[in-house]
């Protein structure tokens, strides 16, 4: 994990995507919605309640530690019918930004495998 990844941040964009109501998360991890709000306000969550959070989001913790806001920006412009977003794009493509998205989603598409064969 980066040092500067700030996992609250990343639980509460994954939570936005995911349409997650704050309160739900934080009575199926033991604790109020004021305590839970607070976490996302975190730059450093300790292992056993982002495995927690992870559970209740259905996701894995490298799912929250490896997110970030650019790669959710790619996915979503890409899936635009608007093909100013296409990933053909010059900057897209010269960046090796295509190359970095893949691998990411590969990695992601993996641990989604992996959790559902452990279901």
């Amino acid at each position: 994990m980066e040092t500067n990844t700030h996992l609250g941040h990343n639980v509460r964009c994954l939570r936005k995507i995911l349409e997650i109501k704050q309160s739900v998360i934080a009575e199926a991890i033991g604790m109020s919605q004021q305590q839970y709000s607070k976490l996302e306000q975190k730059q450093i969550i300790d292992d056993e309640t982002l495995e927690k959070i992870a559970v209740a989001m259905n996701i894995t913790v490298e799912t929250i530690k490896n997110f970030s806001k650019e790669m959710a920006i790619y996915i979503f412009s890409n899936t635009l019918h608007d093909k100013s977003a296409s990933v053909n794009h010059p900057a897209f493509v010269e960046n090796g930004l295509w190359r970095e998205l893949c691998d990411k989603l590969l990695k992601q598409i993996a641990s989604l495998k992996t959790l559902l064969e452990k279901q």
